[in-house]
């Protein structure tokens, strides 16, 4: 059999090769593997159509109350995350003064993407992330130019999350980096020190640490001491994660070859230079995706401040269900809510292929 000639009425298709090629290599290298790829194709083609017919056929877009009973079993309401977005985005701040967190979202966002590029890792980086965030505390908290001051108990909804996981990562990664080099350490009282801050703290869950950062902590203040409650919760989740990133980074700094410190050594380089300049960067660059992964996790694990009273997205979603008219339709609401999850949480373990791919490409470039 031979095939027709290509022409100008029948051009080659490039795709075709390449695409045979992933398939034959991904989907159909062994009979068990083309086996699990058939029949996940027959679940997705038995899923597929009453999935579309849920989700967009039958569905409701229109914030009716009444559609959407009467299309109830049959299709999707998002009539419900379009009457409840905001309140689910923005939670209790109040409704007149919501442009506010906006803004300051997307500031804080504008200040992640920036640094997300290797261009921009410039000194100047740190001055736009502390502008970023004195601008995103500012607009949030308000008191001044006209903008009522709004009390850190009515933040809510994806700003709450965003700045919660923020801090705590750029708080948390330097603070870890001390209790990693701190556990390895020659001098027993801050060997010590460290074992037993890890071992507390990752010995309790995320959950008794913000009950008693947010409880039992004003209990050994002075009464004229009033630390506000978001601070508490921000410190809280600081310390947490800082336990787990220093067990992370320990075990980069463990896999380094002793051969780097003798080299250090032979140069001349005293402790912290030889640090910060040879054994510390091959470290991190060896546990950047067991990093992001505990960043993931605290992005996550924010939705845990909803038991001290501080609303979250997942919070919000939970003001938000109080409604009774709504109440049924809470599926739809907690995938709106996940979809937000998933394209940070995606985003991030892409990105961090990324920084693996330029790091082991810088790496392996003569």
């Amino acid at each position: 059999m031979t095939s027709r000639p290509h022409s100008p009425l029948n051009p080659p298709l490039p795709l075709v090769g390449p695409l045979l090629t992933w398939a034959r290599r991904n989907l159909f290298s062994s009979w068990t593997s083309s086996l699990v790829t058939l029949a996940i194709g027959a679940l997705l083609v038995a899923a597929i159509p009453p999935v579309h017919a849920w989700a967009l056929g039958h569905a409701v877009f229109v914030p009716d109350v009444k559609l959407c009973r009467a299309a109830q079993g049959e299709g999707a309401c998002w009539g419900f995350v379009a009457e409840k977005a905001r309140l689910i985005l923005f939670g209790r701040y109040p409704y007149a003064e919501q442009w506010r967190p906006l803004v300051a979202t997307l500031i804080l966002g504008g200040a992640l993407f920036i640094s997300c590029f290797r261009r921009f890792w410039k000194t100047w980086l740190a001055g736009l992330w502390t502008a970023a965030l004195l601008v995103f505390v500012l607009l949030m908290t308000g008191g001044f130019w006209g903008m009522s001051r709004v009390e850190t108990n009515l933040w809510g909804g994806f700003p709450l999350t965003l700045v919660l996981t923020v801090v705590g990562i750029f708080l948390a990664l330097p603070l870890a980096i001390l209790i990693a080099l701190g556990r390895r350490s020659n001098m027993p009282i801050i060997r010590s020190f460290c074992i037993f801050y890890v071992e507390i703290i990752r010995g309790v869950p995320l959950i008794t640490v913000l009950f008693t950062a947010s409880f039992l902590f004003p209990l050994f203040l002075p009464p004229e001491y009033n630390i506000d409650v978001m601070l508490r919760i921000q410190i809280g989740i600081v310390l947490f994660t800082a336990a787990y990133l220093a067990e992370t980074i320990r075990g980069g700094l463990q896999a380094i070859p002793k051969g780097q410190y003798h080299a250090a050594s032979a140069l001349g380089l005293g402790y912290w230079q030889a640090t910060g300049s040879i054994i510390l960067p091959q470290a991190l660059r060896i546990v950047v995706a067991p990093m992001v992964n505990t960043f993931i996790s605290t992005f996550m694990d924010t939705s845990l401040v909803m038991v001290v009273s501080l609303y979250d997205l997942t919070g919000a979603l939970k003001l938000a269900l109080g409604d009774p008219s709504w109440k049924p339709f809470f599926r739809e609401g907690y995938l709106f809510v996940g979809a937000i999850y998933l394209v940070c949480c995606y985003g991030m373990s892409r990105y961090s292929q990324w920084v693996e791919r330029h790091i082991n490409r810088r790496i392996s470039r003569p």
